[in-house]
């Protein structure tokens, strides 16, 4: 062989295996990434091409792939879709950018069995003359609790979302308005638009996710809970420490004047403590207590919580916010959840669920594991957390305080029978003349904690202003908490 040839041989061989290799990273490295880009339209309507997988909750598909007899091989069929929309979601490539949503969308790579921990599977139906076919995804939620929270939140504005504390696994997820998911399933590209439009269109928002998403709204009285925990955290407070007790309270440089939702003091006596604060829920004594810890304080304890955080569920949630640099009125403001303070139901359920579970805040998550049509799991999805918010000496002073709220407080609407619940209620103002949003957070059992849950009722539960979180949101969390329980 010359010289030349031998250069030349050399060559070609770097060249191919160059080839070779970024072909192989485009295939195998980024194929779930490239999957996923919602400008790779090819793979989504490649995605009709295989037997999609089915998306399970308590051992039921709850969205599976049927023959079509279309441009497309398989149509897409939802259960009980009103109900599971904001979970399942939909795909349809007839809708474009807009193709895909929910878990159709998160966990599409897995559902079409392209997927990087499916390579193997790939390869193996290829020698073996199989046709492609995508995997099944195991969701964590539990039908049961999911029904419970449907049926109770029923036309109400608003959404409910359970959690296992322990876990972080999402039991519950439901948003109303609703929608029907086969509507925006159907292959008829006239009839989807028309669908999608009219949703669209729909003062309501009902393609919104308000359970973790959407717009978001201040949390009102349940922030009393962070505001807390941040005190105690500080080493400078118990619950037994006291605050003044006025009627009235001047918000720090501002003409601006705050009251307790009784017009009065904070109970009798010219002091009042943290834990009949929290209790009677009062906002004065609180609003005081936020200006004596400072927003960075507030905000540091509500990023422990996750504040300020975007979690993947796999669905994306939009960050629940504490913003920086509040001045003292504003500060004084995030005291009982007003101001520049909002959250998700998802949000006000990780507080819940990270003083039950002895202080210690999970990542959400809502699969379990994903199962390859020969029924071997490929993936398995762990419990990971996110963090410690508080000593867990403290998150039981936490409990105690809150289990008083509903014994004896103004959240008596979440009492179960037989059962301690701990919780916390929360009406949030929206302007002069405009309806409160209504709030509840809490879990159960006290003494060992199965289900936290926060609500959110939007619009006054159709009563303006007049409607009251223990009437309206306090019995949708202890439907669901029972719905846990067994009861």
């Amino acid at each position: 062989m010359t010289k030349e040839l031998r250069r030349l041989s050399i060559l070609m061989l770097i060249m191919f295996l160059a080839l070779f290799g970024s072909t192989s990273w485009i295939q195998v490295v980024n194929a779930e990434e490239l999957a996923e880009n919602p400008r790779n339209t090819r793979a989504l309507y490649d995605s009709f091409e295989v037997q999609r997988g089915s998306i399970i909750a308590s051992g039921t598909a709850i969205a599976s792939s049927v023959p079509s007899n279309d441009v497309y091989s398989w149509q897409r069929q939802y259960v009980e879709p009103d109900m599971w929309a904001p979970v399942t979601g939909y795909i349809n490539p007839a809708l474009g950018r807009e193709a895909g949503t929910g878990i159709e969308q998160a966990m599409n790579s897995y559902l079409t069995g392209t997927a990087g921990s499916q390579f193997l599977s790939r390869i193996e139906r290829i020698f073996t003359g199989q046709p492609p076919r995508g995997s099944n995804v195991v969701l964590s939620l539990d039908a049961d609790v999911q029904r419970a929270a449907y049926e109770a939140l029923g036309d109400l504005q608003g959404a409910v979302l359970a959690i296992e504390p322990s876990t972080g696994r999402v039991l519950a997820m439901v948003t109303s308005p609703s929608y029907d998911t086969n509507l925006l399933a159907s292959h008829n590209t006239t009839e989807v638009n028309a669908a999608y439009d009219a949703l669209v269109a729909d003062p309501g928002k009902p393609l919104s996710n308000r359970a973790i998403a959407g717009d978001l709204n201040p949390p009102g009285s349940t922030f009393k809970l962070v505001v807390a925990s941040a005190a105690l955290a500080s080493g400078d407070y118990t619950p037994e420490s006291t605050l003044p007790n006025p009627a009235t309270y001047r918000l720090p440089q501002s003409d601006a004047v705050i009251y307790n939702d009784t017009r009065g003091t904070c109970g009798p006596g010219e002091e009042v403590t943290i834990a009949d604060a929290l209790r009677l829920s009062c906002n004065i004594p609180m609003a005081q207590l936020a200006v004596e810890l400072g927003d960075t304080a507030i905000r540091e304890e509500a990023e422990k919580y996750g504040f300020n955080f975007s979690f993947e569920l796999p669905l994306v949630s939009t960050p629940s916010s504490y913003p920086r640099a509040l001045d003292d009125a504003q500060t004084a403001l995030t005291g009982f959840g007003q101001g520049q303070v909002i959250a998700t139901p998802l949000q006000m359920a990780m507080v819940s669920a990270g003083i039950a579970n002895g202080g210690v805040v999970m990542n959400p998550r809502m699969v379990d594991r994903v199962i390859g049509p020969d029924l071997s799991v490929q993936e398995d999805f762990p419990d990971v957390e996110f963090g410690r918010a508080l000593e867990e000496d403290l998150a039981e002073e936490m409990v105690t305080m809150m289990v008083a709220n509903v014994s004896e407080g103004i959240a008596t609407g979440a009492r179960i029978d037989g059962v301690d619940v701990a919780g916390k209620t929360g009406t949030a103002e929206n302007g002069p003349g405009e309806p409160y949003t209504l709030w509840f957070t809490g879990f159960a059992p006290a003494d060992d904690p199965q289900v936290a849950v926060a609500v959110v009722v939007e619009d006054g539960g159709g009563q303006g202003q007049s409607g009251s979180s223990n009437r309206i949101a306090a019995p949708i969390a202890k439907k669901v908490m029972e719905a846990v329980l067994g009861r």
